[in-house]
């Protein structure tokens, strides 16, 4: 019952923006060349609180705060960042950290350990968005200005979470003034303020629009400003990726987020355009309702589940994508390949539905799925499955949304209005399978980023020993999380059918520019510098 159908009509929408990206008229004026334009094809800040951001605003605000260390995917290290160098006890029970004694925080205020404890602390305690990455610790210690110090509960390795994606910025918690609530603080950050000490600070925040947020550079960063660097960096959202195209060929913009491997492609023999591709950590991640709606029943969901060509979307995506079966990708703990029951099978998912009253001689069941707007790749999925579905009687209804609106829908206290499908990227907090599971498959009483709300015993047991394991026995671990990814597959919670291949399209005058797997999507620009 295998079709190619709607995998060539997937290839000739994809020409067809390629030759509108082609025939559409350049722009007139380049940018100046102090300031690095990043064109992402979504809006960028959904929460600007360091302690609570867990979304696309990660772009922006690692050039505005820094952790203490910072994770190197090129060489497997960990480096120093506001912290010079920190040590273990033999039990990794204990961690000690040096601190930099010659940081201020963009408010002016001294960055030292009691600062970074006070940060840390309220990271930990607020235990929103990743949070969780200081569940471990049971208390911080600043014997003096430039000692932070972390005692555990169970062993972990906190020179590796230190440098997380996110939930480990080091932050002016006195920035809204002595004595704030959290609450208090948290408004302020919403006003758009920033408290870092990264070589950026925000200059202006202007939600819902074309160019949404503005850094400069800030003059007493301690690490410097010798030799040609960015004096701002602008964010602009650009949904369409043909007009993106553009816009980098005319030098309006310094680098674009993501194109279609074909406007990639077409843009290869452009002089004065640079293409970088790197290997990623992040995967999409097809989730499917356990709990309400058809899809609660799990022959529903398993059918659903092998109508997701990995194949075809791979062929689909060339070059911009690798194709994968369980959700850890190749290059870190439990990747394995050689996981079952997941690809292509239309007569499988026949049976399946034999009994349900649905399916090709059946009752049409109808099916709602979101995806980010202004995501080809996404919308591409939502092609690929809405073709097979319908060749087992199933309706799907793909429904573009803006980030916001999809999860606002997905988190509704109203289970009829939740997504039957939710389609969304994701990439570790630090570089471990273990953000994963934490964050998408561990029992929620309010649901977050658990989007498929999955509750199982077994799993939120396997969770609960995870980490610990990873550091005393690495092997086990390994096994145990292969065994976690075959339960998901066999419940049929989720389908990760590729991890990314970044394909970045640059204006030429850029140098520097590289993307670490560890921090997806951020363009680290005080490591950039214009040449033009």
């Amino acid at each position: 019952m295998r079709t190619n159908r709607s995998r060539a009509t997937w290839l000739s929408a994809a020409s067809a923006g390629t030759a509108l990206a082609l025939a559409m008229p350049m722009a007139a004026m380049a940018q100046d060349v102090d300031t690095f334009t990043y064109a992402p094809n979504n809006p960028v800040v959904t929460d600007l609180d360091p302690a609570t951001s867990y979304s696309n605003e990660v772009t922006a605000m690692h050039n505005m705060y820094e952790s203490l260390t910072h994770y190197d995917s090129a060489t497997g290290e960990v480096l120093p960042s506001l912290a010079t160098e920190w040590s273990a006890s033999d039990d990794a029970l204990s961690w000690t950290f040096t601190l930099r004694d010659d940081v201020t925080f963009h408010t002016g205020n001294p960055m030292d350990a009691e600062a970074a404890k006070a940060a840390l602390e309220r990271t930990r305690d607020l235990g929103r968005g990743a949070g969780y990455i200081w569940d471990g610790v049971e208390s911080f210690e600043a014997p003096d200005a430039t000692t932070l110090v972390m005692n555990l509960a169970w062993p972990a390795p906190m020179d590796l979470i230190a440098a997380a994606n996110y939930a480990a910025y080091i932050y002016d918690v006195n920035a809204a003034g002595e004595g704030a609530s959290d609450e208090e603080l948290a408004a302020w950050f919403g006003e758009g303020n920033d408290a870092g000490t990264g070589p950026y600070t925000l200059s202006s925040w202007e939600p819902g629009t074309e160019f949404e947020l503005t850094l400069d550079a800030y003059p007493e960063y301690w690490g410097g400003w010798d030799g040609d660097h960015y004096e701002e960096v602008v964010f602009r959202v650009v949904p369409e990726e043909t007009t993106a195209l553009q816009l980098v060929k005319a030098g309006e913009v310094s680098a674009v987020e993501r194109l279609t491997p074909q406007l990639i492609d077409s843009l290869r023999s452009d002089e004065n355009v640079q293409i970088v591709e790197t290997p990623s950590l992040q995967n999409l991640m097809i989730l499917l309702n356990t709990a309400s709606g058809p899809l609660a029943d799990p022959a529903l969901r398993a059918a659903v589940a092998k109508a997701v060509d990995t194949e075809g979307i791979g062929v689909a995506l060339t070059g911009a994508v690798v194709p994968t079966k369980g959700v850890i990708p190749p290059g870190l703990l439990g990747y394995s390949d050689e996981l079952t029951g997941t690809g292509l099978d239309l007569e499988g998912a026949a049976e399946l539905l034999a009994g349900t009253g649905y399916g090709p001689d059946g009752e049409t069941l109808n099916l709602t799925m979101t995806v980010a707007a202004g995501d080809t790749d996404e919308m591409l999925v939502g092609a690929s499955m809405k073709s097979n579905l319908a060749e087992l009687g199933i309706e799907l209804d793909v429904q573009p949304l803006e980030w916001q609106a999809q999860w606002d829908r997905a988190i509704s206290d109203n289970l009829d209005e939740r997504q039957d499908i939710f389609v969304m990227y994701w990439w570790p907090d630090y570089p471990d399978p273990f953000s994963w599971f934490i964050s998408m498959f561990y029992t929620e009483e309010e649901p977050n980023f658990n989007l498929a709300y999955y509750s199982d015993p077994d799993m939120d047991a396997a969770i609960d020993e995870i980490q610990s394991l990873t550091v005393t026995d690495r092997e086990a671990a390994e096994a145990k999380y292969i065994e976690m990814q075959q339960q998901l597959i066999d419940d049929a919670v989720v389908v990760a059918p590729y991890v990314q291949n970044y394909q970045r399209a640059l204006d030429a005058s850029v140098a520097g520019y590289v993307d670490d797997p560890a921090y997806a999507q951020v363009p680290f620009v005080y490591e950039m510098s214009p040449q033009g």
